[in-house]
């Protein structure tokens, strides 16, 4: 069955489309396993359309409007899990199934599932955003968060283009190093990233080095692959550790050294509120762990 669109640029976004014959042939996998079942809930959105497709394979199968009076439970996925413990606190003896269950260990289908009844893959992330102000209590339909859901998406897809680069690719690009084996430095890069806790932003400089043992990179690659592993979300110590072990990794050097400063907005707009504070990491390998080494480095980064 074909389930994934491979000529979709989503697709290689960790998107997954799932085809109408493919989400067919999930509906007989269930219908398989609850043949007796007559009266179905759809949680809504998805899953009514789940209930719909199982009263298309059995005539005994009919959709109701209200769970208390089905005896089978159906949504098209399971995330988290909640809305699935939410109806099995409610209804504990009605079974509660779904097409895709991504807390089971042996589902193989990961990022984001995109049901054939689902407008477009945009589409469903602007929802989540209408959702989201909602929640707290916005009007998504008042004229100043009209296009909101939209921007929004926008900008989620540019501060995490990150995941869509192969940041040994961007290294890829070496050249002979003539027998250069000095110390090869390029301070204050900027970046932008995001934290994987409160999704909200850190920046700051990251401070790169190496010393080459044959094989040297063009000018701007450093600055790429700080961008590379940034446009993610993530954790200021993982993003230093990941800068240095790609340069060890793909260039083999005598050593690598990565220093990274930066303001989180977790700290400074909520929790501690220290809007001022800044985080340093470091990360060292080879040549740059002995002393000598590290307070060159350190002196190309700091002076004034």
């Amino acid at each position: 069955m074909e389930i994934i669109d491979s000529n979709s640029q989503v697709a290689k976004n960790l998107v997954t489309n799932l085809t109408w014959p493919a989400c067919r042939v999930l509906t007989k996998e269930l219908h398989g396993k609850h043949k007796h079942a007559c009266w179905v809930y759809g949680v809504p959105r998805g899953g009514t359309h789940v209930a719909l497709l199982l009263t298309a394979l059995n005539d005994g199968y009919q959709v109701v409007e209200k769970p208390d009076v089905a005896n089978l439970i159906v949504d098209d996925i399971v995330d988290s899990g909640r809305t699935r413990a939410k109806y099995k606190k409610l209804f504990p003896d009605k079974p509660f199934f779904s097409l895709i269950d991504k807390t089971d260990k042996k589902n193989q289908l990961k990022g984001w599932i995109h049901f054939p009844w689902e407008e477009s893959v945009e589409r469903d992330g602007e929802d989540v955003i209408v959702r989201l102000l909602e929640f707290i209590g916005e009007d998504p339909k008042r004229e100043g968060l009209l296009d909101t859901p939209k921007r929004v998406m926008k900008a989620w897809k540019e501060m995490t283009a990150g995941y869509a680069q192969d940041p040994k690719k961007i290294l890829s690009a070496d050249f002979h190093g003539e027998g250069y084996d000095q110390m090869v430095c390029s301070p204050e890069i900027s970046f932008y990233s995001t934290c994987e806790h409160h999704l909200l932003s850190f920046f700051g400089r990251a401070h790169v080095a190496y010393i080459p043992r044959r094989r040297v990179v063009g000018l701007s690659k450093m600055s790429r692959l700080v961008e590379c592993f940034a446009r993610r979300l993530q954790i200021q110590e993982k993003l230093t550790k990941q800068i240095a072990d790609t340069m060890q990794d793909v260039l083999n050097p005598r050593g690598v050294g990565v220093v990274i400063r930066a303001k989180h907005l977790c700290m400074a707009c909520r929790g501690a509120k220290q809007d001022t504070a800044e985080m340093v990491t470091c990360s060292l390998t080879g040549a740059f762990k002995h002393q000598a080494v590290k307070e060159e480095f350190f002196q190309h980064i700091y002076k004034k």
